[in-house]
């Protein structure tokens, strides 16, 4: 199995790339990670802060699908915003959707599953403030560390916060096996 993790190259929460791409390698997967360009990925910290710089091995452009199992979104309001003006990004997320694979975005990566119109049926979590935007894309919101859900023929993991990066992080690594 192999993943993929699609960010933009600035305004991801540290935490929401770094760990589960350090879960993902530690377990022995695959993992590349994509953003717009091949410049480095300015992460941020609470949004504000300046944190680690991490290299994307592609730029969302030259991602082939088909290579890869799981679809990993992380969040960060910056990133998340951007993120979804992509259409690299949102064909991505339609066609691991539409394909049966599993998707896990965490925080304010949901944004983008509204924007690919795949959210409807789907029961997800999210950081609070985007409840309102995936109920209205057609999802049941609800309040919890990890949903996953199976509806549609595809999986979709969600977790709400940095504070659910551990439940996240193990449920992206066993879908990736």
């Amino acid at each position: 199995m192999t993943a993929l993790v699609i960010t933009t190259n600035y305004g991801v929460e540290q935490d929401e790339l770094v760990k589960p791409l350090a879960a993902l390698k530690e377990a022995g997967v695959p993992v590349t990670v994509a953003a717009p360009v091949l410049d480095p990925i300015q992460t941020l910290v609470g949004d504000k802060d300046p944190g680690e710089s991490v290299t994307p091995n592609l730029a969302l452009a030259d991602v082939d699908p088909e290579g890869y199992d799981v679809l990993v979104i992380p969040g960060g309001t910056i990133n998340a915003d951007t993120l979804r003006t992509h259409e690299e990004a949102v064909s991505l997320v339609q066609t691991f959707a539409r394909d049966g694979k599993t998707v896990a975005a965490i925080c304010h990566g949901p944004w983008l599953l509204a924007e690919a119109d795949v959210a409807g049926g789907k029961t997800a979590t999210s950081y609070p403030s985007l409840a309102t935007d995936l109920r209205n894309a057609g999802a049941t919101w609800v309040d919890e560390e990890l949903k996953r859900c199976e509806a549609n023929g595809w999986t979709l993991l969600t977790s709400r916060n940095p504070d659910d990066l551990p439940a996240f992080s193990t449920a992206v690594v066993e879908a990736a096996r």
